[in-house]
């Protein structure tokens, strides 16, 4: 039996967004606000949680896998200290933009191997990202797209300003 799945963007979603810098260590790291309800909502409604980020500040140098897995460390203890979850798996792409590797959003690899490994039903589950290139990734890889932005949005399933709008949406959802 398949089982439905929230696909989340990192940066921008679950952690603020660095504006032209990238997240190198714990003390940068900082959730988003209403994430932690939103986590909840969203496990408390049986969906698997699924992290699928680009990381090209390893592809640059500027961090290791290892930072990057410090601070994954560090986000999945405070979700589960908030919220009593935690995400279900990670899948990150450290690959620089322009090797264009099929599992670097847009592209949808990371969420197809995802799909693979927990027998995700597409039709029932959702991407949810603050760029144009996480909705890209979820409508290939044919999951609803959740955007979350002030800008204008006409090419997601689903638009909201922030993540308090998104939560109101999705409680009446289930």
């Amino acid at each position: 039996m398949s089982i439905p799945a929230i696909f989340f963007d990192r940066d921008g979603i679950v952690n603020t967004r660095l504006i032209d810098k990238y997240v190198l260590n714990i003390d940068q790291f900082e959730f988003t606000p209403n994430f932690f309800e939103v986590f909840k909502l969203v496990k408390s409604l049986d969906y698997l949680a699924i992290l699928i980020t680009n990381q090209q500040g390893i592809g640059k140098k500027l961090m290791t896998e290892n930072d990057l897995q410090e601070i994954h460390k560090f986000m999945q203890e405070k979700l589960i200290e908030n919220t009593g979850f935690q995400f279900d798996d990670i899948y990150f792409c450290g690959d620089l933009k322009e090797n264009n590797n099929y599992r670097r959003k847009p592209n949808p690899g990371m969420i197809f191997e995802a799909v693979e490994k927990f027998n995700i039903d597409l039709k029932n589950s959702y991407f949810i990202g603050d760029s144009f290139s996480d909705i890209v990734a979820g409508k290939s890889a044919g999951v609803k797209t959740i955007y979350v932005n002030n800008d204008i949005c006409d090419f997601a399933d689903y638009c909201f300003d922030d993540l308090s709008k998104f939560l109101q949406f999705f409680q009446k959802v289930k």
